[in-house]
């Protein structure tokens, strides 16, 4: 693999911020470069400087003046409703019975799962997300349309089959012990291939029996290597629905806490209305809270207390939670984080926002010595973003005074229009991306009816 060196203002995190003045959380090169070497990161700084050690002959890919930074990340997201963003006028309960579990039943086929899996990764990439964590069918061949997807582009990713064996359409029910079996099956398969990590998925409590359950406290034991993911106080019924199921639970948390799903690697979706008893047992755990503001407001599910995490000790994230979510983008997502906690009275700087969609989210995902930061020997996935994308971002640059101000109008304006540039493992993928979707309608209309 030739040598990159790639050229902009470099941007990277070395902590997670205190203040909007707090210079000592990232490292900033004005004119700055990042060397790529074997798909990693093997130098950074100042432009003259890596070019000098970089030596000549150097192949150089000049981005100025475009900030450059680690890939982004999204911690919560489900593959099989791609097509079913913009799905009107239901909240929760009412919106996976009317919409998605109707769109998850077609991944039965493969040739839709390989389809849409496709168009999915390289949404993410036209966004400049390198990694996320998905949700993928019950059906064994989502996962591998899923992951295979993500290994021809050469991305890190961690997903999932669904477990799921009640209160779901018969197309979309497993039982205890084939939802043992296959993820059993699929980890063997895909956990550790490349760069696929493998996330037991039980659906959520309400979506799964005791018995179910206890196949999952077994898969985590067997498995401590993988992830687990599963949703957690999104909805006020829900909750309700969730708790009458477990009469002996405690509360909605203490499920999973009874078939030990909560650890380091548990990823639990929404956590709007835990108390600070909840609250403390995921910091006891380690278990990550995912903040998912867009899907939050459109299902009208409610407001995620970030400053009650911060208080507890508790660890959190940000996602995107596309379907429900209304936009692949992280800066969408940021832009909306945003406003949740303003409405609340919470504080988000722009150098917060993107400490969490990189170095932040990396952390959550324990992955951190691999991704989220541009560090020496970091696998080399890296975002090129553009202020000054659209004409109404470029007339507000013209008045920016600083870096802070930079990334707020990025953040609160800017989309996948702004992302100038993805690379994976060094290799550029946003054109691709895009050639992809291109030559799309050529097939779409075949699977619409599968």
């Amino acid at each position: 693999m030739t040598d990159l060196l790639i050229r902009g203002r470099v941007l990277t995190f070395v902590e997670e911020p205190r203040g909007i003045d707090d210079t000592a959380s990232y490292r900033y090169f004005e004119d700055g470069a990042v060397l790529v070497r074997g798909g990693k990161v093997a130098d950074i700084g100042e432009h003259a400087e890596v070019a000098r050690r970089a030596g000549p002959g150097v192949k150089v890919a000049d981005h100025r003046p475009n900030l450059v930074l680690p890939g982004l990340i999204d911690t919560h997201l489900h593959f099989p409703q791609t097509q079913a963003i913009s799905s009107y006028g239901a909240q929760l309960l009412e919106w996976l019975n009317t919409y998605i579990f109707v769109e998850e039943q077609k991944f039965r086929k493969p040739e839709h799962a390989d389809y849409i899996a496709g168009r999915f990764m390289d949404e993410l990439l036209s966004n400049g997300t390198t990694t996320a964590v998905a949700y993928c069918s019950v059906h064994p061949e989502s996962v591998d349309a899923y992951f295979s997807a993500a290994e021809a582009r050469g991305m890190l990713m961690i997903g999932g089959k669904v477990m799921m064996d009640r209160n779901a359409p018969d197309a979309l029910r497993d039982t205890p012990q084939l939802g043992y079996d296959e993820t059993k099956a699929l980890i063997a398969k895909w956990h550790g291939r490349g760069r696929a990590h493998y996330a037991i998925s039980p659906r959520f409590a309400i979506t799964s029996t005791p018995e179910q359950m206890e196949a999952s406290r077994t898969l985590v034991a067997e498995h401590p290597e993988c992830y687990v993911q599963t949703h957690l106080s999104e909805n006020k019924d829900e909750i309700a629905f969730a708790t009458s199921l477990y009469p002996e639970a405690k509360d909605y948390t203490d499920i999973y806490a009874r078939y030990d799903l909560l650890t380091r690697k548990t990823l639990l979706g929404h956590c709007i209305y835990l108390s600070d008893r909840e609250i403390s047992v995921l910091a006891e755990t380690g278990a990550v809270g995912t903040f998912c503001p867009t899907s939050n407001l459109f299902l009208g599910s409610g407001l995620f207390d970030r400053d009650r995490f911060d208080k507890l000790g508790a660890r959190w994230s940000v996602a995107t939670d596309v379907g429900a979510g209304t936009s692949f983008s992280m800066l969408e997502t940021m832009d909306e984080a945003y406003k949740v906690l303003h409405l609340q009275g919470q504080r988000l700087t722009p150098f917060n926002s993107f400490y969490r969609m990189t170095l932040g989210n990396a952390r959550a995902l324990e992955l951190d010595d691999r991704i989220g930061s541009l560090h020496v020997g970091a696998d080399a996935d890296i975002v090129v973003l553009d202020s000054r994308a659209k004409p109404s971002m470029e007339l507000r640059m013209r008045v920016a005074g600083s870096l802070a101000e930079e990334l707020f109008i990025l953040q609160t304006m800017g989309d996948d229009r702004s992302v100038a540039e993805t690379y994976v493992g060094g290799k550029p993928m946003k054109g691709v991306a895009t050639a992809t979707k291109d030559t799309a309608n050529a097939v779409t209309r075949s699977f619409e009816t599968a």
